[in-house]
């Protein structure tokens, strides 16, 4: 049984970008437009139901007053307008917010224009209180008027309200200043705003925007290893028995339960036996030791093919169909790499690094060596290895799997992931991957401008408060037009210091964290465990699972561990738009240094629910003693009048149901061990 793909829209060919290296200056010039990537040689990023900030520098000559529209275009054509506001007077930097409705491949641009209308208004003010030109300006002001009511896009409303005002700025016999107040009413400014009269519109560029499911930004993942799942071992025969898929679907309704979206597989094919790796990477193996899961291929097949000991194809089809009637979405772990033992290191040699004295090289990191795995070599023969991995994807995306996490693309050429990532995107736009590349940061954001949908991040190894405040602020800036971050506080390879000494509330803590600073975050499995032994001397686990079966007793996740707190941040999560977004973080201060207060707001025009949406985080990052802080709110950015201190909200806590009336400062105390954070739903009175 093959499980039905995810309903999407196709999207168009990207709208390639209008050249702008040469485009000549517009009346109105429009500068420096944003969200851009590179002028548009890469299109930046959205989701269905994401705000996008769009920003640009709009300006004139002289002092006649300009405006600004932001503009998407959409895949088939509609246009998405809103006004733009300075947001920095003086600087003539404007702003406004708009929301993609339908993935694909959709234009952005800004259309700068000049305003007859406020210029008037302001010129008018002053030179009739002044009692300056006063007949002129009010003439002025009438012709104005009925040029604007003339206009065919006009509402008959519209049109109607702005014609009355050109007859009454002519009678002769009211006051002055009577005739200009009704045509400076706010009435007249609603109208004026619903449709403004636009002169000398100058348009940007048109950049590419393109726009995934929602997936591709928000989403919660949970890693397993299939194989441990079911694994038993004979104490007579001193021997295992692997996993299956079938008794790995037996997983799948907790993992469910816990509120996950995407059940993460690591590789599930055949392993190589030359060179293999026992226990805790050791470089001599026993009997029975399964070996590496990323050590790929041996006589079974390859990156195609399933190792014999989880079952078949129909095995396979039979778990993404159990996920899919979870609601759960299968992710397959891709590794482009092989085990000596692998059918291509015989048919395509030239694929790989041959040595002078004719032995093929071996994986290394120095001081790190992966002795079971070749590395490929993209040199010698990029076509051949391009071709062979996209059939390899389509193989896997035929049976099921949308999302792919991708082993290390930090160590692939770039130009192979723009070309396949481009070509999986053409003809399955749905498949969403995951990049997992914790490299340098010229790398890991260039992977993510070429195609990568979300991408892993230092959040893992980012603990103090400054340290988490700014890469907080780093990841929902200007980087979030392109760079999707995923929050793993672990993963199979890495258990970091934080983690290992910190016990069961720095995994709470860490949980909280990613669950909501981050619109897409994970687990690794054992995480609900609090499983924190290292291997020593390594920021790793010990029995790493790479190596072993690693079955676990998982009735004992809500008495050891933290699979309530899990299923409630979750719960959280998909009961709160705002946290589904990434560009609307706002960081407060605190007065120690040890509690942390972030928010997400989502303006009620942008929200699903119609509803104004905020989340505020306040997390005790020491996991061994109870802190208190005052903390100081910017009350705009939870979307509340700023009234000063006389500004109070319900503050209604999520995790333990108590509800406080806050104001712009409000106290706090959390012990680690029994209530590490608030999250807190802001209500308005």
């Amino acid at each position: 049984m093959r499980s039905s793909k995810p309903p999407v829209t196709a999207p168009r060919a990207a709208l390639p970008a209008t050249p702008s290296a040469h485009r000549p200056i517009g009346r109105i010039p429009v500068l420096d437009v944003a969200p851009v990537i590179a002028e548009g040689r890469w299109p930046t990023k959205a989701v269905v139901g994401e705000v996008v900030p769009v920003e640009a520098t709009v300006f004139r000559e002289g002092h006649d007053a300009v405006a600004a529209t932001a503009v998407l275009v959409s895949p088939t054509g509609e246009r998405r307008t809103a006004p733009m506001v300075d947001v920095a007077p003086g600087l003539d930097r404007f702003r406004a917010e708009l929301v993609p409705d339908a993935p694909g491949a959709w234009g952005l641009l800004v259309e700068g224009w000049s305003d007859p209308y406020s210029t008037w208004e302001h010129d008018a003010r002053i030179k009739i209180e002044a009692g300056i030109d006063v007949d002129l300006m009010l003439a002025e002001g009438a012709a104005l008027f009925t040029r604007a009511a003339d206009r065919p896009e006009l509402d008959v409303n519209d049109a109607a309200v702005l014609r009355g005002v050109a007859l009454t700025l002519a009678e002769a016999d009211r006051a002055p200043l009577t005739r200009l107040a009704v045509a400076t009413s706010p009435a007249v400014h609603a109208v004026l705003d619903r449709t403004p009269l636009r002169d000398m519109v100058s348009a940007s560029a048109t950049y590419p925007l393109v726009v995934d499911r929602p997936l591709a930004l928000a989403g919660a993942w949970y890693e397993f290893f299939p194989r441990s799942e079911g694994a038993t071992y004979d104490t007579l025969t001193d021997s295992w028995t692997s996993g299956t898929f079938a008794s790995a679907s037996e997983r799948l309704p907790a993992i469910a339960a816990m509120g996950f979206d995407v059940v993460y597989l690591t590789p599930v094919h055949p392993i190589g036996s030359t060179n293999r790796k026992g226990r805790n990477n050791s470089l001599e193996t026993v009997e029975g030791d399964p070996g590496s899961p990323y050590g790929i291929g041996s006589a079974e097949g390859g990156h195609d093919a399933i190792h014999p000991d989880l079952g078949t194809f129909d095995d396979f089809d039979a778990f993404v169909a159990r996920a899919r009637s979870l609601d759960l979405e299968v992710a397959l772990d891709l590794a482009l790499q092989c085990s000596p033992d692998h059918p291509w290191v015989t048919e395509h040699p030239e694929w790989f690094t041959t040595r002078v004295d004719g032995s093929i090289a071996y994986a290394e990191n120095p001081p790190k060596k992966y002795q079971d795995i070749y590395p490929l070599n993209f040199d010698n023969d990029p076509e051949g290895i391009y071709q062979e991995i996209l059939r390899v994807l389509r193989v896997w995306i035929d049976h099921g799997v949308t999302a792919f996490r991708v082993d290390n693309p930090h160590t692939k050429p770039l130009p192979f992931w723009e070309r396949l990532l481009g070509a999986i995107r053409a003809s399955n736009p749905e498949v969403i991957f995951l990049s997992e590349a914790f490299t340098k940061p010229a790398m890991m954001h260039t992977l993510a401008k070429i195609g990568f949908h979300q991408s892993y991040t230092y959040f893992t190894w980012r603990n103090t408060k400054p340290e988490l405040e700014e890469y907080f602020r780093e990841v929902s800036g200007p980087s979030g037009a392109y760079m999707r971050p995923s929050f793993w506080p672990t993963t199979h390879d890495i258990l970091p210091p934080y983690l290992q000494h910190g016990g069961i509330a720095a995994f709470a803590i860490r949980a909280v964290l990613a669950a909501t600073a981050s619109p897409t975050w994970g687990i690794y499995s054992g995480y609900e465990l609090a499983e924190r032994v290292p291997r020593p001397g390594a920021e790793e686990h010990i029995d790493n699972e790479k190596y072993e079966f690693k079955p676990r007793d998982w009735s004992r996740a809500p008495e050891v561990g933290i699979s309530t707190l899990l299923t409630r941040l979750n719960e959280i999560r998909r009961a709160h738009p705002a946290l589904r977004q990434l560009r609307n973080l706002t960081v407060h201060s605190t007065s120690d240094d040890a509690i942390i207060a972030f928010s997400s707001h989502l303006a009620a025009e942008h929200s699903p629910t119609g509803e104004a949406d905020t989340v505020i985080s306040i997390v005790n990052i020491d996991p061994h003693s109870t802190r208190a802080a005052n903390v100081w709110f910017d009350l705009a950015a939870l979307g509340l009048p700023d009234a000063g201190y006389g500004t109070t909200f319900e503050a209604h806590d999520l995790l333990t149901g108590a509800t406080y009336t806050w104001s712009a400062e409000a106290f706090v105390q959390l012990d680690p061990f029994t209530n590490c954070a608030h999250i807190i739903e802001v209500r308005t009175r």
